[in-house]
C-alpha cells in the first residue's frame, strides 16, 4: 500500500494551508495541479474564471484531462505523498481522501485576504469575491459531470470530510492525521 492522501474541497477551505502542514508533520512530498491551472490561466491572460470558461468552451484541447490525471502519473512513481488536486481523489484512488469544506462567507474572507491569489483573482469588494467564487465552483462542477460523469459534490467518495470554517489550522491537520492514521491500519 502507497502513503498517499488526496485534498479537495470548497475553493478557499484550507487545502494549500493543510497541504503544507501535513507534509511538514509526515515528510511527505506535495503534488498540486493547481498552481499549473493558475499559471496556464495566466498564460492565456485570463484570471481563473475566465479561464474555467475556455478550458470548457475548447474540450478538444483537453487542457482538462491534462491538468487533472497529472496527479495519476506523478503517484504511479510516488510514494509518501500528498496531492492536493480537484479530481485527486478520482485519479488516484487508492489515496486516503479527504475534502475540506467552508460556509462561502468565510471563503470569500479568505480568498479575497489572500495576497497569493491577488495575481490570478482581482476583485474590488468581498462580495464580488463571494459571487465569482460560486460562479467558479458552478463551471467546475458541471465541466466535471460533462467530461467525467463525476459529481465532485458527492461527498460519500471521501474518507474523511472536514468542515474548516471554525477549526484552526492545527485543528484540521490533527484531525487529518488521526483518522489517515486510523486508515493506515485499518488498509495496511
Amino acid at each position: 500500500m502507497k502513503n498517499i492522501i488526496t485534498l479537495t474541497g470548497d475553493l478557499a477551505s484550507g487545502k494549500s494551508t493543510i497541504s503544507k502542514i501535513l507534509i511538514d508533520k509526515l515528510g511527505y512530498t506535495l503534488y498540486r495541479n493547481g498552481n499549473y491551472f493558475r499559471e496556464l490561466a495566466k498564460e492565456h491572460n485570463m484570471d481563473v474564471t475566465e479561464f474555467n470558461k475556455y478550458v470548457e468552451e475548447h474540450p478538444e484541447e483537453k487542457i482538462d484531462e491534462k491538468i487533472e490525471f497529472s496527479a495519476k502519473k506523478y503517484a504511479n512513481s510516488h510514494d509518501n505523498l500528498i496531492i492536493d488536486a480537484r479530481l485527486g481523489y478520482y485519479s488516484v484512488p487508492e489515496s486516503f481522501k479527504v475534502y475540506l469544506k467552508v460556509d462561502i462567507d468565510e471563503a470569500a474572507r479568505r480568498a479575497f485576504n489572500d495576497l497569493e491569489r491577488k495575481d490570478s483573482e482581482s476583485h474590488s469588494s468581498l462580495e464580488e469575491q463571494k459571487k465569482d467564487m460560486i460562479k467558479r465552483r458552478k463551471l467546475e462542477k458541471e465541466r466535471y459531470m460533462k467530461t467525467y460523469n463525476i459529481d465532485v459534490t458527492d461527498l460519500s467518495n471521501f474518507d474523511l470530510v472536514v468542515d474548516t470554517t471554525d477549526m484552526t489550522i492545527d485543528e484540521v491537520a490533527n484531525t487529518i492525521l488521526n483518522s489517515y492514521r486510523k486508515w493506515q491500519k485499518e488498509n495496511g
